[in-house]
């Protein structure tokens, strides 16, 4: 029994190691940690570290080890990102970000989602913690297929605006969150995209590099 209890805190001392080295604001799943030990395993460590508060169960079978907020002395709010990523990973789907979301990470829209919202190769479904919540829709979309992140997620986001409400504005926004490479890789993936999206991005590729302040 001794040697079993020597195992077990081995591999949560393993975990803890594992989680503290993400750094604060990270989410993951049980399935981030079966190369330590076994589902069941990873599952009931997992629990006993939220049940001591070093880290905090967002929703059934997903955690973070919290932000903390200096100004409501508290932790802070989880990264509705960085669980849906978290999500998709331990299914191993491919999500891209969509609509007000999809506006909100590159700046084009100032307005927090009330309902963060991806495009995924998996099932339709719904996930919510406290505080927030997050839809995962099933999408096959050439558009996003083979895409790097960042072009997914602009081809997207010129998609939730529509052709009529794209103009110099939203050019010169996105060319500032996208350096000469990702406009570079951009303009050879999106080739597919419809063919107004396409050109926006032959724009945002021919764009000089901004002037750093």
């Amino acid at each position: 029994m001794d040697a079993e209890r020597k195992i077990d805190k081995t591999i949560s001392d393993k975990a803890v190691a594992r989680i503290y080295g993400m750094g604060r604001g990270k989410v993951f799943t049980p399935k981030d940690f079966l190369d330590l030990a076994s589902h069941e395993s990873v599952r009931q460590i997992l629990s006993r570290l939220a049940k001591k508060r070093e880290i905090r169960r967002l929703m059934r079978g997903v955690y973070d080890y919290p932000e903390f907020s200096k100004m409501l002395a508290a932790p802070a709010s989880p990264d509705p990102d960085a669980i849906a990523h978290a999500i998709a990973r331990a299914h191993g789907w491919t999500i891209v970000p969509a609509g007000e979301t999809a506006l909100n990470m590159l700046g084009l829209s100032t307005q927090v989602p009330a309902h963060w919202q991806y495009f995924s190769d998996g099932p339709t479904k719904q996930y919510a913690w406290d505080g927030g919540s997050l839809l995962l829709k099933h999408r096959t979309n050439k558009e996003t297929t083979g895409l790097s992140p960042k072009t997914a997620l602009v081809v997207q986001a010129l998609k939730t605006l529509g052709q009529a409400h794209v103009d110099d504005t939203v050019v010169a926004a996105l060319s500032k969150v996208m350096d000469s490479r990702e406009r570079g890789r951009a303009l050879k993936e999106a080739r597919y995209a419809t063919s107004w999206v396409y050109e926006i991005i032959k724009r945002l590729a021919a764009e000089e590099a901004p002037p750093h302040a």
